[in-house]
């Protein structure tokens, strides 16, 4: 009984992150607003649920962490839009490297500088420097560099949100034109939930948000795993 009365809370728990995305990814099909993406509204709802109860993080991690377990095999089901998208990468990848490369640095330069200057810890900084990548990505690297995965998620979940409304606002203004500068601008920034928002302006846009996001990721994971060899970490 006591076995029971373990395990029903800790699958509450994931049963309530499985219902809210749904209901919140309904209502985000009818209402195309930038305030009810469920990258955002997931979140929030869960925090007031946990603080509500009184719950704790282990205790909800428990519960919903093998939801977690699930970003590896997503990470790996990236090879099939690169592979379905191979002619692009092809015929576009001398432009795709060279954003992927000035993004990735102008993105960990300006979170680690910035959380530098604030006297921010180092491991905090480090969990800081990988935001713009997709979560499973940026876990990767961020347990590589020294950092802490958990806390680089709740990083990149704030900069995907902030980079889609952000973004959305300035491709208004902003003098682009192309559906691969839109698109990548968009996949750069904002990973996933820019290449959600870069789909709505259209196919094109969210083929190269979605590849630059993978690749990036790719190439970010790569640099990482080298300078921990390098560094004798394994």
């Amino acid at each position: 009984m006591n076995a029971i009365n373990a395990i029903v809370p800790s699958l509450s728990w994931s049963f309530a992150t499985i219902g809210i995305y749904w209901v919140s990814k309904q209502i985000y099909r009818r209402r195309r607003r930038i305030w009810l993406m469920p990258i955002a509204i997931t979140p929030l709802i869960l925090i007031v649920l946990i603080l509500c109860l009184h719950e704790t993080y282990q205790g909800y991690i428990g519960g919903a962490g093998w939801l977690v377990g699930l970003l590896a095999p997503a990470t790996i089901a990236f090879a099939a839009p690169l592979y379905e998208r191979r002619a692009i990468i092809r015929k576009q990848w001398p432009i795709l490297l060279a954003g992927m490369i000035v993004g990735s640095l102008t993105a960990i330069s300006t979170s680690y500088g910035l959380a530098w200057l604030l006297g921010i810890e180092p491991a905090v900084r480090l969990s800081l420097a990988p935001r713009s990548l997709s979560t499973p990505f940026a876990m990767a690297v961020s347990d590589a560099i020294g950092g802490i995965p958990s806390l680089t998620a709740f990083f990149v979940l704030v900069t995907g949100f902030t980079g889609t409304f952000l973004g959305d606002a300035m491709m208004s203004w902003l003098p682009l034109r192309s559906a691969l500068a839109r698109g990548a601008a968009l996949g750069m920034s904002a990973h996933a939930a820019g290449t959600a928002k870069a789909y709505e302006l259209g196919f094109e846009e969210g083929t190269i948000a979605g590849l630059v996001m993978i690749l990036s990721g790719l190439l970010n994971v790569a640099v990482a795993s080298l300078l921990r060899m390098s560094s004798g970490q394994f």
